[in-house]
């Protein structure tokens, strides 16, 4: 299955609750983090909610 790699690149603070809830799940804590996650329809969704803090790489 593809994956992808999201990386935090803009600050959590003054993001609402479930913003900074939906980083935590996918494994981002602080500026500048990498994760790799399998594309599933769950993982998508999350990306679409805090898409302007993050970065996305195929």
């Amino acid at each position: 299955m593809a994956t992808i790699k999201i990386k935090q690149v803009r600050s959590r603070i003054n993001c609402p609750k479930d913003q900074k809830r939906t980083l935590d799940a996918l494994g981002l804590r602080k500026i500048g983090r990498v994760v790799e996650h399998e594309v599933n329809p769950a993982i998508l969704g999350m990306v679409e909610k805090v898409k302007h803090l993050i970065s996305i790489e195929k």
